[in-house]
């Protein structure tokens, strides 16, 4: 704080500095004077009628006990180090302080300065600043674009897997999924052929890869990156790994249709985070145990969890945490028959999912629907009933649609619209078909 006041005011001229110094010391310019650098030199560097050659500020900064470049500039630090600092100082602004403002405003700053600067580096970073900036603050295109503007420059996922993971759910979120897959498997042979003793982040990187094709409906690929990366992970005695896979066969499994075994690998990565005492990811991993147990009607042993992650997550969680727990807590809420906690649950996840997050938002209109139904609401309900079919297939949760599809069914029977309620029964009979698991061998565990 105080090196950026002392930045805005007059710099000051070398030979003031240079007086300055000396005088502090109590030092007359004879005493000064050394090897080379007579007193009568001193006495012109300090007028401002000569300025000092590279080896005098050598000799002179060594007799006043300080380095070359304060003696110089004013400052202990040549201006990519002080462009590094403040970098650090805006990076931790982001991830401990979570002051996005501030921190954007500075990458911003630090961007340009360094651009003019030459400074490559320190740009490169300061774009990585502004993509993650804008990824937390649900701006997946602009993400997209710094981030990709970094990976251009020459930016490994070895050196910044925080850049790449972020850089392909940004193009998962705007709809290129393609381009989050193909750079998801450039990461992953970039590991292989550079960095191959690296198993941590070959699975962090597989999981990615895994989700983003489950998301495209790509099982079979899906389920052989995650049998590769298990295959690679055996020796390994890194937590974090085995709770990576755990997470992502989990998904899969449960996407798949084989709600055992998926809750099997939700309570392995479970069991390995309250070991680690990783707060962040152990709430998701309640998180996740509450999605499997909702999907299979069994709402009760879903409220632990729920009530863990809410604990877990904290004041300040993420927004996405934060919505994906409004759903699970909304379900809950519809199923105990509270329409009016349904509700403002779901509405509260809506808001905060914001435009992106397809298959999250199609969770959320459902328990709207759910909601809104208890609520005696039919016309909202049969509007949120449509749009949450429509958003998960759009995210390619086809066994869900068809779970909607069928209460979707049930409310418009209620209702006495026999006909709607039969087309309602006809898509989820489509839905079912579509999500029907997989006949290739199960993920050896």
């Amino acid at each position: 704080m105080i090196r950026r006041f002392e930045s805005m005011r007059e710099p000051e001229p070398i030979g003031v500095r240079l007086r300055r110094l000396r005088l502090e010391r109590g030092l007359s310019q004879r005493e000064l004077a050394g090897p080379g650098v007579s007193y009568a030199y001193i006495s012109r560097i300090e007028a401002g009628t000569r300025r000092p050659s590279v080896k005098a500020l050598r000799t002179l900064a060594r007799t006043l006990g300080l380095s070359p470049e304060y003696l110089e500039t004013g400052s202990e630090l040549r201006d990519v180090d002080e462009r590094e600092l403040r970098l650090a100082d805006a990076e931790l602004r982001l991830r401990i302080g979570r002051e996005p403002d501030a921190a954007n405003e500075a990458f911003d700053a630090l961007l340009s300065e360094a651009n003019e600067a030459g400074d490559t580096t320190s740009a490169v970073r300061a774009e990585i600043g502004l993509g993650l900036v804008a990824a937390q603050a649900n701006r997946p295109a602009k993400a997209a674009e710094h981030l990709q503007s970094a990976v251009d420059a020459g930016v490994s996922p070895i050196d910044r897997p925080d850049a790449f993971s972020t850089l392909a759910r940004s193009y998962s979120l705007i709809g290129s999924h393609e381009r989050a897959i193909e750079l998801l498997e450039g990461c992953l042979e970039v590991l292989d052929r550079e960095d191959p003793g690296n198993v941590a982040a070959y699975v962090r990187f597989a999981g990615y890869l895994s989700a983003a094709l489950t998301d495209q409906g790509d099982l079979e690929r899906a389920e052989a990156v995650l049998s590769e990366a298990l295959g690679k992970s055996e020796d390994t005695g890194d937590a974090y790994t085995r709770v990576r896979l755990y997470w992502a066969a989990a998904r899969l499994a449960e996407v798949e249709g084989h709600a055992v075994r998926a809750l099997d690998y939700a309570r392995r990565a479970v069991a390995l985070l309250e070991a680690t005492e990783d707060t962040h990811h152990l709430a998701r991993a309640h998180l996740l145990c509450a999605w499997i147990m909702g999907l299979e009607s069994k709402s009760d042993e879903a409220v632990p969890h729920l009530e863990k992650a809410e604990a877990l997550l904290g004041a300040t969680p993420d927004p996405e945490d934060l919505a994906l727990l409004r759903v699970e807590q909304a379900k809950v809420a519809a199923h105990f028959g509270d329409g009016d906690m349904a509700v403002a649950r779901a509405r509260d996840a809506i808001e905060t999912l914001g435009v992106t997050h397809e298959a999250q938002q199609g969770s959320a209109w459902w328990a709207l629907a759910e909601g809104l139904a208890l609520q005696g609401d039919l016309s909202d309900a049969d509007g949120a009933f449509r749009r949450a079919v429509d958003a998960l297939d759009t995210g390619s949760r086809f066994r869900e649609a068809a779970q909607c599809c069928r209460r979707w069914a049930k409310v418009l029977r209620d209702a006495g619209r026999d006909a709607e309620a039969l087309d309602a029964l006809e898509r989820a009979t489509d839905y079912a078909v579509r999500g029907q698991p997989t006949a290739h061998t199960p993920l050896e565990r």
